[in-house]
Parts: C-alpha cells; sequence; structure tokens
C-alpha cells in the first residue's frame, strides 16, 4: 500500500491536514458544540414563546446536557517538566505493562475510562513535537489503533496516546498537525463521545496513579518519565 493511500484510511485522530487551534484564545465550550448549542439555545426561545411549559423543560434540559457535553474549561497546567498529566477526565481503569509499545518494545500503560460531561477536549499528556507513526517503521507501530498520537519529548522519550469505544462511531479528531510542538497539557484533540483513553510510556517511566483514581485532564500527573 502506498503512503498516500495510507493516510487516506488513517482515522480523523491523524493530525495530517487538520486545522491547528494552537495561539487561539481558548473558550470555554468546544468549537465543535457551538452550532448545537444555538440551535438548542434557539429551541428554548421557540418553545418559551410559541409551545407550553413542557416543551421549555425539555428545551432547557437538552441546553444543559449540550454545554455539559461540549464544555472546555481552562486547567491549570502543573510546573512539573518531565511529569504525564491526564489527557482526560475521568477514571483510571488498568495501570499495567504492554509488551511492545512505544514504539520500541515493553511499555508502560494507563488507560482512563472518560467522564461522559468531562471536558470535551484531549490535552497532550507531555511536551514535545507530534510525530508521523506511519514514518516510522518496526513492528510496534502495527500494533497501534489508528487514533493514536504519537509525541516525542526534548529529551527523546516516545508517549503514545489513542483512544477507543466511539459511541454513534464518531472517532476523536485531531486539531494539531505533523511536526507541530505543543506544551505540556494543550489541547490537541477533540473527543466526541469517546469511552477510554490509553497512554503508552516508556518502560522505565514511573507511574504515580492506581486503578480507581480519578483524574482530572491537564492537571492530575498520571506518571513521570525518568532520566539519569
Amino acid at each position: 500500500m502506498t503512503r498516500h493511500a495510507k493516510q487516506r484510511i488513517v482515522a480523523s485522530l491523524s493530525p495530517q491536514g487538520c486545522q491547528s487551534l494552537q495561539g487561539r484564545r481558548n473558550p470555554f465550550v468546544a468549537h465543535e458544540g457551538i452550532p448545537f448549542l444555538l440551535a438548542s439555545a434557539a429551541s428554548c426561545w421557540a418553545a418559551f414563546y410559541y409551545l407550553n411549559f413542557f416543551w421549555l423543560v425539555g428545551a432547557v434540559f437538552l441546553f444543559v446536557i449540550l454545554f455539559l457535553i461540549f464544555r472546555d474549561p481552562r486547567r491549570q497546567i502543573p510546573a512539573v517538566p518531565l511529569g504525564v498529566v491526564s489527557p482526560v477526565d475521568g477514571r483510571v481503569v488498568e495501570v499495567g505493562i504492554v509488551d511492545k509499545g512505544v514504539l520500541q518494545g515493553e511499555a508502560r500503560r494507563v488507560v482512563v475510562r472518560i467522564n461522559s460531561f468531562g471536558t470535551y477536549t484531549a490535552r497532550c499528556p507531555v511536551e514535545g513535537k507530534i510525530m508521523d507513526l506511519y514514518s516510522a517503521s518496526g513492528n510496534g507501530v502495527s500494533l497501534y489503533q489508528t487514533n493514536a498520537l504519537w509525541v516525542q519529548t526534548d529529551e527523546g522519550d516516545d508517549v503514545v496516546l489513542q483512544f477507543s469505544g466511539y459511541r454513534f462511531g464518531l472517532a476523536p479528531k485531531s486539531f494539531v498537525r505533523f511536526g507541530e510542538r505543543l506544551g505540556q497539557g494543550s489541547r490537541c484533540a477533540y473527543l466526541r463521545l469517546t469511552r477510554y483513553a490509553e497512554v503508552h510510556l516508556p518502560i522505565d517511566s514511573k507511574i504515580l496513579v492506581e486503578p480507581g483514581q480519578r483524574v482530572v485532564a491537564g492537571y492530575d500527573l498520571l506518571g513521570k518519565l525518568t532520566h539519569a
């Protein structure tokens, strides 16, 4: 298969060709949700003027639900240079080791069940450069699902973020490009009702969470990269 054909079948989390939102003001709701919120606000107005109380309650309830789904609050990013922050709001459901991961062998893995009413955007776990999984060679690359972001730190550590469990078939959507630098905790993708986020870290990384622990995107640390 040619490289061009591969890029066509890569799911929507692939950074290639996506429009970057870096440097723009971060709204309190995700850009994707604004049309839905405007439509539900219009339905509230219509129900108030033309329909009865029960229609109004339903319209307001829909607006509140949509606001919770699409909200994108600012987060205070911790000043931990080698820290790995949670990419999503949710609860840790698994901490372990995978035989092949992070492109070159064994890796630490942290799986987080995403809070359905948490922030709508995923955060970059570490500071680094967005790399192209399909430009790498080796069997490890084929183990990753197409919806994955590979971030390489300045120290040469590889961290992979991938997602699974798509509601209504909506895969996450990246808004960063290959080669773009992201800061720790920077917004990198729309979650779009995804159930699970999985972070792969180098095998010598220190894990700071355990199953059952709640984490906040861009704020709580999942682990820390280690260097002599």
